[in-house]
């Protein structure tokens, strides 16, 4: 809707628009089914001769374990199956396994077999490399001979780094090289109980030469997992991660074999996968996706650029056209932008006697009458503003003069007539300085002066509880605040802070400069906010100001700061007025922040 708007809303839009129609988006249509064609067809070759890849290397995996377990053949031989039932041997005996275990090696070439072993359960064994040995420990502690033991038909195939000690079995290590270790159990004829277990060590380099040997793209690489879907074969010079390799374990492999493209933080991965029939072990093939539709991209590359140049061509057609057809019309609109984002000096210079001249002079007549009505309009809200200003200032005169009249009576009933007397004379010199001959700003002088004799009257009702300080730089005294802005606040700590709290109560009145601004701060001892009434307050000094009224709920001590607080906004707006701090039964911080003017 937003494009439609636009495009029907300029000329010059419209006839870009008409541009793109004609050359750029039948192009542009054409490029796309093209490269859509190629990238799938590409893609799906790379990804089908990828998959042989992985199903010729499983095949390869299948050849290799199922020629050497041919020798697991020996475990039907009458002589093995005696050596390994009795717990005696003669030599012959001995001899004969061994030339069987030669005669293996003859037939099938055996290369990568570094070594055959055979054990019964009481630790006795013969050894391709060693010939007969007796172990010095119980072969049944060996968990993979427990559980042959239990499952006597299962054949395990037991990688170098899942289990190290298997080669030492019979004494014998095999320096610099690694041994994938075959183990079956060897049954007795007729009762098929488990009498033993043959071991065939073969080397993995043999694993390693196949992995290293079949690559696909240009950096991809084949690791073996297991059934858990631990590696358990990976060539040394594979460039994939940790990382990545741990979140292609966390993908499910379910099928035979399957391919599926996996989204990594650097980049797309093609990951490949086929299933050993006889292991069970996946064998997956990582490879930069980038390389499988390498291909594909000279494609997008090649429409890409046909499509720029297009573009280019129809977009110099089109800035040739429009600066004829469209710029005294750009420019009025430009002029006309500026005015209504506040620049009403910008006017328009028509050229001609045609109807966009005429709009232009129309236009600048146009601005001259808004100037005109602006100025009239801030004139009436100056005057508007002073007014509210001393509205806001006579609602706090009653307010404090109610409570002052109230201590005085309360002195008379009292009978102090000395106090009494001070008394006025205090509330006398603070009306006095309150009306300061009509004006509304007075110096922090004479602001602090006027809070002294309003702490005086008050200090006399309350001389066992309250206490004062004033700490304000002599510096900043000479700068101008508007009158009756310490004493509201004052009040408040008195009221709705001291004399709710038991005990002596101290008001500190301390002023600094802050960059250019002044900061006041009225801090008392009394009984502080509940965070619950302090979050009301705070929220309430961001209220509109025509929303400032005396509540009826003013025993709580809320009008006299958003009076204040409103009248500093009212005249200097943002970040200007009260903040305040307050902790239930510790006390309460007023803070007033004013310009240096």
């Amino acid at each position: 809707m937003k494009l439609i708007k636009w495009i029907t809303s300029s000329l010059r839009a419209k006839l870009l628009s008409m541009f793109i129609i004609l050359t750029a988006v039948p192009l542009l249509v054409v490029g796309l089914i093209s490269y859509q064609k190629s990238y799938n067809t590409v893609s799906d070759h790379s990804k089908a001769s990828t998959q042989l890849v992985a199903d010729q290397l499983a095949r390869n995996m299948d050849n290799l374990f199922g020629d050497t377990e041919r020798i697991l053949e020996m475990g039907k031989n009458p002589q093995v199956l005696q050596f390994l039932y009795s717990q005696s041997e003669t030599y012959e005996d001995a001899k004969s396994i061994l030339q069987t275990f030669k005669f293996y090696r003859e037939t099938y070439k055996y290369d990568k077999v570094l070594n055959i072993s055979m054990v019964n359960f009481y630790g006795k064994g013969i050894s391709e490399r060693k010939g007969v040995f007796q172990l010095d420990r119980n072969p049944l502690r060996n968990p993979y001979f427990q559980y042959l033991t239990q499952y006597p038909d299962a054949i395990l195939r037991i990688p170098e780094s899942a289990y190290s000690d298997l080669n030492r079995l019979d004494g014998f290590t095999y320096p610099g090289q690694n041994a994938l270790s075959i183990i079956a159990a060897v049954k007795q004829r007729i009762t098929h109980e488990v009498i033993g277990f043959i071991i065939i060590d073969l080397n993995e380099a043999m694993i390693d030469d196949f992995l290293a040997n079949t690559v696909i793209g240009k950096t991809g690489f084949f690791y073996i997992n297991d059934h858990y879907g631990e590696t358990v074969f990976q060539p040394q010079s594979s460039s994939a991660s940790r990382t990545i390799l741990e979140q292609i374990a966390e993908e499910p492999m379910t099928a035979q074999n399957d391919s599926f493209v996996l989204s990594t933080k650097s980049k797309p991965q093609f990951i490949v996968y086929s299933t050993s029939e006889i292991t069970g072990w996946k064998i997956v093939g990582v490879v930069p996706f980038q390389e499988i539709i390498a291909e594909a991209n000279g494609i997008r590359q090649l429409i890409i650029v046909s499509v720029v140049l297009s573009a280019i061509f129809a977009l110099t057609l089109y800035f040739f056209l429009t600066n004829r057809l469209t710029l005294p019309i750009q420019i009025l609109m430009n002029k006309m932008r500026k005015a209504a984002n506040g620049y009403l000096d910008a006017k328009v210079t028509p050229t001609g006697t045609d109807e966009i001249a005429d709009l232009g002079n129309s236009f600048n007549i146009m601005i001259e009458e808004i100037k005109s009505l602006i100025d009239k309009n801030r004139r009436e809200q100056e005057q508007k503003q002073m007014a509210e200003l001393r509205t806001l200032q006579a609602q706090i005169n009653p307010h404090f003069l109610y409570n002052t009249l109230d201590s005085i009576i309360w002195m008379a009933e009292a009978e102090k007539k000395e106090s009494v007397i001070k008394l006025v004379k205090a509330l006398s010199r603070f009306f006095r300085l309150s009306l300061n001959k009509g004006r509304d700003w007075v110096s922090i002088k004479t602001e602090l002066e006027h809070a002294h004799n309003y702490l005086v009257i008050q200090q006399m009702r309350y001389h066992d509880i309250l206490q004062y300080e004033m700490d304000v730089d002599p510096e900043l005294q000479v700068y101008p605040i508007m009158k009756m802005t310490l004493q509201p606040l004052i009040e408040n700590a008195i009221y709705h802070g001291i004399k709710n709290k038991r005990g002596q109560g101290l008001i500190r009145i301390v002023g600094y400069a802050q960059d250019r601004d002044i900061i006041l701060t009225i801090e008392d001892n009394g009984i502080g906010m509940t965070p619950e009434r302090l979050a009301q307050l705070q929220e309430e000094l961001e209220m509109p100001i025509d929303s400032l009224t005396p509540k009826q709920d003013d025993d709580e001590g809320g009008f006299g700061l958003l009076n204040v607080h409103h009248r500093i906004r009212l005249y200097f707006g943002l970040p200007y007025g009260i903040e305040m701090e307050s902790i239930h039964k510790e006390g309460s911080k007023i803070s007033i922040r004013i310009p240096k003017k």
